[in-house]
């Protein structure tokens, strides 16, 4: 495990398993929401945006948590050797979101890009939860399916799946 791409539904938790994912690794983590020159939720990817992720996938070692563009997230997905779909139930999805936003009225939420807003940024989560899981999670569950024989991959169903793994990578990287 050395180059790893989390990927899923928003609100699914991928962001705090990368985070947990990183430190029981010791690999570098690195949020595509948090990069310069990200490109609007369904617009091309600017070519500053692009030369710097594929600079970054050319990397030996790296955990990436988001999404930018899809031909950029297929990139990602064939350089990785670890493949992580968060594939929780679409009402865990959604509540999880909620749960953001309710914590968010207080605190900036782990993780969160410093001063995004969570009202909007909320509201956008939940515009994309029913397109994504009518469209791009088929298509998430057959690249897991199909890169089984030749990646690492692990489908998290459950919060509880996530728990196992998380503990499985403590046990296997000795923390």
């Amino acid at each position: 495990m050395k180059r790893v791409a989390v990927f899923g539904n928003a609100g699914g938790g991928k962001s705090t398993l990368a985070r947990r994912l990183a430190e029981l690794t010791g690999l570098p983590l690195h949020v595509i929401d948090l990069m310069p020159q990200l490109p609007a939720l369904g617009k091309p990817a600017s070519e500053a945006f692009a030369e710097a992720h594929a600079e970054l996938i050319a990397g030996d070692e790296w955990i990436i948590d988001g999404y930018g563009t899809t031909a950029l997230a297929w990139q990602r997905f064939a350089a990785a050797d670890t493949l992580v779909h968060v594939d929780l139930p679409l009402a865990t999805h959604a509540w999880f979101v909620t749960k953001r936003l309710v914590k968010g009225l207080f605190a900036e939420p782990e993780g969160w890009p410093e001063g995004a807003p969570v009202w909007a940024s909320s509201l956008q989560s939940y515009r994309v939860l029913w397109p994504c899981h009518r469209h791009l999670t088929p298509r998430y569950r057959a690249l897991v399916a199909e890169m089984a024989a030749t990646k690492r991959v692990h489908h998290l169903r459950s919060v509880a799946a996530m728990r196992r793994f998380l503990a499985d990578v403590a046990r296997e990287f000795g923390r």
